[in-house]
């Protein structure tokens, strides 16, 4: 699975408390040869390390060391590297696996705990900017799930959804002259209601910023009949996309997603910027980490690339040369994945997370929060 099919409600169902123990791995992989060459062993020797951890945990019994061992030895061999993006993560129970990629760098590590370890999953699609898509005209509606440059239609909440046959003419919308009588339509009304309903389903399962596309007549309709259309990030006016294809209904989304993404990045400079102004204003990986971790950070702003490897030293956070850490597997107090750890934190604690391009916090050493007091 990739970071945009973790909703909420799976996030809670994979926080939720199990039996001891439950096996979480993660590590970093590679998209292109020839590094991606090493991805095979290296998860090889962190699967023998978890079946090692596991064998020598005097509260794991047999059993379920061997039913464990079996679900991540069935997940080895459904998983196909050649496919892999920027990190790997795998949970493993008694009698289940999950398989996630990542477009974001994880550390190697194996975990033995009664959670899966949730938080690059988090950081990650945090870091994705998900979106929805809703493309509708009078017969027909499609949701497409975006993220970055990627989109796949959606089908859950009701999605797609088709205007009974015989119900109207499915060309009425493309022709000229008879825009005013399809949409003045009841049961294109109905169906309006109806594509309004569903929206309304996903936004509410997975809240994200939506963009509209579609003809000026059907939107119009849409916003009348409906309020879960109403507060769209942008809005393309064009007819005939409701089946894509993708990477069509991409390029006609290109300048909404762009102004969308440049319009953000602006408010939360002038964010950060009334935050230092008024004196609630955090900056820096210390900083920032003890502001969330008291539930201070009512909005945390992080550069996409901006890793960092700690030693976690009472309260505060000592940096680390990643190169000589060592593994995070061997030492506790050395966390590779800090940035991830502090991102899920916030979103627990209801902070906004906001990824600014590279350099964009140079000034505030990658990192700043704005302070709820």
């Amino acid at each position: 699975m990739e970071t945009d099919a973790l909703t909420p409600a799976l996030l809670q169902i994979l926080r939720t408390t199990k039996p001891y123990p439950v096996v979480s791995l993660t590590m970093p992989t590679h998209r292109r040869e020839p590094e991606n060459a090493q991805d095979g062993v290296r998860l090889r020797n962190l699967v023998a390390e978890a079946g090692r951890r596991l064998a020598a945990d005097t509260a794991v019994d047999r059993q379920t060391r061997i039913d464990i061992t079996t679900q991540l030895d069935q997940a080895m061999a459904e998983l196909d590297l050649r496919h892999a993006l920027d990190g790997l993560t795998i949970f493993a129970g008694p009698d289940e696996y999950q398989i996630w990629s990542l477009p974001r760098r994880v550390p190697e590590r194996v975990v033995l705990s009664d959670t899966y370890l949730t938080r690059n999953l988090v950081a990650a699609k945090a870091q994705a900017l998900p979106y929805w898509v809703l493309v509708v005209a009078a017969d027909h509606a499609t949701l497409w799930n975006g993220s970055g440059e990627t989109l796949r239609e959606h089908s859950g909440n009701g999605f797609p959804l088709v205007l009974a046959e015989g119900s109207a003419d499915p060309q009425r919308e493309e022709r000229q002259g008879d825009v005013a009588s399809t949409f003045s339509d009841e049961r294109t009304r109905q169906f309006m209601r109806s594509v309004d309903a569903a929206l309304g389903s996903a936004l509410g399962a997975d809240p994200r910023p939506l963009y509209l596309v579609g003809l000026a007549p059907a939107l119009a309709l849409l916003g009348e009949v409906g309020t879960a259309s109403r507060a769209a990030a942008g809005t393309v006016l064009k007819g005939g996309l409701s089946n894509g294809p993708a990477h069509v209904l991409h390029k006609e989304l290109q300048p909404a997603l762009t102004d969308h993404q440049q319009q953000a990045a602006e408010q939360m400079g002038n964010r950060l910027d009334e935050a230092r102004s008024r004196r609630s204003f955090a900056a820096g990986l210390d900083e920032v980490w003890e502001a969330v971790r008291a539930g201070r950070a009512g909005l945390v702003a992080v550069e996409e690339h901006f890793q960092q490897t700690v030693r976690v030293d009472g309260e505060h956070l000592v940096p680390v040369d990643a190169a000589g850490s060592g593994s995070a597997v061997s030492d506790p107090q050395v966390r590779e994945d800090i940035v991830d750890e502090l991102v899920e934190a916030a979103l627990e604690s209801g902070a906004e997370v906001v990824f600014l391009p590279h350099n964009a916090l140079a000034e505030h050493d990658r990192i700043a929060a704005d302070l709820r007091y």
